[in-house]
């Protein structure tokens, strides 16, 4: 199964998806793909297997992931204060993979029928979805 985490800015939220991955599911294979290289650098940090950066690696691990996590804002174009490009969100949103995405307030994008939480619930939330996909 290939699971991509998707991040930019920091890669805070990547990390910490990463990390709790790996701490259930520590045979899963990880691929890191970071907006910038700070946000990569941080995945990888968290126990990532592979990292790349930028928009090729976003349009290409998407075209065959199994699993797609991250920020909601992966799926809107110049979201994540503009790091996410037309062709990234277009490769995210078109890709057969099922898509796990983290609500934030910073992306602007607002889901009815969800709460406001803590990051940390939403993103253990989006791990045990991972996790269960795994088996």
């Amino acid at each position: 199964m290939k699971i991509v985490v998707i991040d930019g800015q920091g890669g805070r939220m990547g990390g910490m998806i990463v990390k709790k991955i790996k701490e259930e599911r520590p045979d899963t294979e990880i691929y890191a793909v970071g907006t910038n290289s700070t946000a990569t650098s941080t995945m990888l940090k968290a126990g990532a297997d592979y990292g790349a950066t930028g928009e090729n690696p976003v349009v290409r691990n998407a075209m065959d992931a199994d699993v797609i996590v991250g920020p909601i804002g992966i799926i809107a174009a110049n979201s994540i204060l503009g790091e996410v490009t037309p062709k990234m969100a277009e490769a995210v949103g078109s890709s057969y993979a099922k898509k796990i995405l983290v609500p934030v307030s910073g992306c602007n994008i607002i889901v009815a029928g969800t709460q406001e939480r803590q990051l940390s619930a939403n993103i253990a939330e989006a791990v045990a979805t991972v996790c269960a996909m795994c088996g």
